[in-house]
């Protein structure tokens, strides 16, 4: 009796467990057709998916594409915008370091007058602005050159403030070439008309892992410019790049 269980057990089995015979070749080619179907269905939902993933990068490549130049061929303009880039024992990280290098390459080269340098200060013990004024006057950027916006959070908030409370409305945006353009496109969103430094930087780890952040901001950044929320803070109007500007050389 267990003999017989044994052979029964080993007959073939179909998809749903019960017991029969070999499958007949319409039978199998059924079956291989609807499994075919079935991948190419989920092939066709990942490849949207990736088209979707990379349509906000693609929009920020178009708007910003034509307005990135070499420092020496960006358009002057009387503001710099310096963004936030982490600070290292209470000093400029060397990527933030590299961009406030290049806005007082600009300063020197009379193609600014003012650099606005917006960043966190959301801690008492961090304060990435009155860091990044400090390296600029150190590099001989006149200290009343140099204005601070101490709730710039993310790039969308310093660009909206850039405009809203600095009444910035033209201006050369300063960063590493991989955010530029979000910064570019955000700028702009916001109502500056804007063009982009792009920082070279080596090709390293750093720089790799900073690609790989855009891609996911983009999205983030296609948000914002499509519902423009409001700044974590907003506040008055202030009247630093007025007063800088008022002050010669």
């Amino acid at each position: 009796m267990a003999r017989g269980s044994t052979v029964a057990r080993a007959a073939t089995v179909d998809g749903e467990g019960s017991r029969r015979g070999p499958r007949s070749w319409p039978e199998r080619a059924r079956i291989w057709l609807r499994g075919r179907r079935e991948r190419r269905l989920v092939l066709r939902v990942v490849m949207l998916g990736c088209v979707l993933a990379l349509l906000p990068a693609t929009w920020m490549h178009a708007v910003a594409n034509d307005r990135v130049r070499d420092a020496a061929e960006v358009p002057r303009a009387k503001v710099a915008v310096v963004f936030g880039a982490g600070l290292w024992g209470g000093e400029p990280s060397p990527y933030l370091a590299h961009r406030l290098d290049a806005a007082a390459e600009l300063y020197r080269a009379g193609r600014i007058e003012v650099v606005l340098v917006t960043g966190d200060n959301s801690r008492e013990e961090y304060d990435e602005p009155d860091a990044m004024r400090g390296y600029l006057t150190e590099r001989g950027v006149p200290d009343h050159r140099v204005v601070s916006d101490y709730a710039g959070f993310d790039t969308w908030d310093s660009c909206v403030r850039a405009r809203k409370i600095f009444g910035v409305d033209r201006a050369v945006l300063i960063s590493q070439g991989f955010h530029i353009r979000r910064a570019v496109a955000l700028c702009r969103d916001a109502g500056i008309s804007a063009y982009g430094v792009g920082v070279d930087e080596p090709h390293d780890a750093t720089w790799y892992y900073g690609g790989v952040r855009e891609l996911i901001a983009s999205g983030k950044a296609a948000g914002d410019a499509l519902f423009e929320p409001d700044p974590r803070f907003l506040g008055p109007r202030e009247s630093g790049i007025a007063r800088a500007l008022a002050t010669g050389r």
